[in-house]
């Protein structure tokens, strides 16, 4: 140790303790203290978040977070409608049809329109409505006359030849009678003529005797030859007559008339590749129809119908019907008869059945002709006065049907007793009142009450 003064440096003085430990138990305090608190915030955090999402997702039952849509209870008329497909067509009508020809060979001739009565056109009865082309008709007639008035003269001429043939053989014949007289009184004197003489006298009379025979039996035969070829040649003229008088027949057909008074309508055919309204000039067969003559106060609708819907089908029923045509024209109707046997369309599979339905057109129109596609609405349930909701409050549980009725905050369950429904009302028969409110989906609210 330094004896001089300053040169040693005095001892650091440490900073005196007031306990034992304190400084560090006083850090660690304050360390815990704010870990606990940071622990605190995230624990209230988390609950305030729980919180939070909880009461976005559980709705409390005095305010419900999505609540039902809701509809009043109404009073009025549900009608239950089946729409049904079909034309219109005539009830009371008469087909016109090409003649059928009765000449010989002509029966397979295709006849030509020459005229037509307006379609559409109102015609009376006794009208020409159509004409067909007589031309070759009326010339083969004219053959036909002039093969007659041949035949005629052809007669005529035999008859005149007959007679002369005939005249000629009587006259022959008086000849060999008068020679056979001769001869029979030579033989009266043969007493006084040789043996020869005689015997030539008897073979002279029995060579008389013969030949008369044989020319009497000739005009015999003669006749009956004359007569029959006579007979040939008027038959051959009655069959030409007759043939004419069927030609007759069929040029005045050619003229038709209408069988009753009423619209005329056109038919249908096949023209070509297509089909089109009969005109003039187009072909048609005999006995192929081309026309109707329809009365306008008896056009109906026939409609069809399925097998399932045809159960609600009733004769009486009202109907509304609509045209495709005529988009703004609604007749009234109602349904006259239903057909007693489902049958199979042509445009649907064979297990699919049909069952046609026509329905009796009460209001008139003039716009209203047979071929127009229709859209019929029949009628086959109605509740009137009834209480109405939406189809869509009504829910079904173990075949019987309930309603929720909003009572208070909540809703209540009612079964409910049902009548007719078109699928968008229904009408309720017991147990709602008008005025009541009835939610459209399941609500979903605290436990609800059920009640009849």
């Amino acid at each position: 140790m330094s004896a001089i003064p300053g040169l040693n440096p005095a001892p650091t003085r440490l900073p005196e303790r007031t306990g034992p430990g304190l400084a560090p138990t006083v850090a660690r305090q304050r360390s815990w203290s704010r870990l606990l608190l940071l622990m605190a915030l995230l624990v209230l955090g988390v609950w305030a978040g729980y919180r939070y999402f909880a009461k976005r997702q559980t709705p409390s039952a005095a305010t419900p977070a999505s609540a039902p849509l809701i509809a009043k209870v109404t009073t009025g008329t549900v009608q239950r409608v089946i729409r049904l497909t079909g034309s219109t067509s005539a009830k009371d009508f008469a087909s016109i049809a090409a003649p059928r020809m009765r000449a010989a060979g002509e029966a397979g001739r295709g006849l030509i329109l020459v005229y037509l009565a307006p379609s559409g056109s109102m015609v009376k009865k006794g009208d020409v409505v159509a004409r067909i082309d007589a031309q070759a008709m009326k010339d083969r007639l004219d053959d036909l006359e002039a093969q007659i008035t041949s035949a005629e003269a052809d007669i005529k001429k035999r008859k005149a030849e007959i007679a002369l043939n005939s005249e000629n053989m009587l006259q022959n014949l008086r000849a060999t009678k008068a020679q056979l007289d001769k001869v029979k009184l030579d033989i009266s004197a043969a007493e006084i003529r040789t043996p020869i003489d005689a015997e030539q006298l008897k073979l002279s009379v029995e060579e008389a005797e013969a030949t008369y025979k044989e020319q009497l039996e000739d005009l015999a035969s003669k006749k009956i030859s004359d007569a029959a070829n006579l007979r040939g040649l008027e038959i051959t003229r009655e069959i030409t007559i007759r043939q004419r008088d069927r030609f007759k027949t069929d040029i005045e057909k050619f003229n038709i008339v209408a069988p009753m008074s009423g619209l005329a309508v056109m038919q249908s055919i096949f023209r070509g590749s297509e089909m089109g309204q009969v005109q003039v000039g187009d072909q048609v067969a005999p006995g192929q129809p081309f026309m109707k003559i329809v009365d306008p106060n008896g056009i109906q609708v026939v409609a069809t119908v399925s097998q399932v819907q045809s159960e609600e089908m009733r004769l009486g029923q009202a109907a509304m019907i609509t045209f495709d045509a005529f988009p703004g024209m609604r007749l009234n109707g109602k349904i006259y008869n239903i057909g007693a046997i489902a049958t199979a369309t042509s445009r649907a599979n064979n297990y699919t059945r049909s069952v046609p339905v026509y329905v009796k057109i009460l209001d008139r129109d003039s716009r209203v002709i047979p071929d127009l596609s229709t859209s019929t609405d029949v009628v086959v349930g109605e509740s009137a006065k009834a209480k109405v909701i939406p189809h869509a409050a009504v829910e079904p549980k173990d075949g019987k049907w309930f309603v929720h009725v909003k009572n208070g905050d909540g809703y209540e369950t009612r079964e409910v007793k049902l009548g007719v429904s078109d699928h968008v009302r229904i009408a309720v028969l017991e147990g709602l009142r008008e005025g009541e409110e009835v939610a459209l989906s399941h609500p979903a609210a605290a436990p609800l009450v059920a009640a009849n």
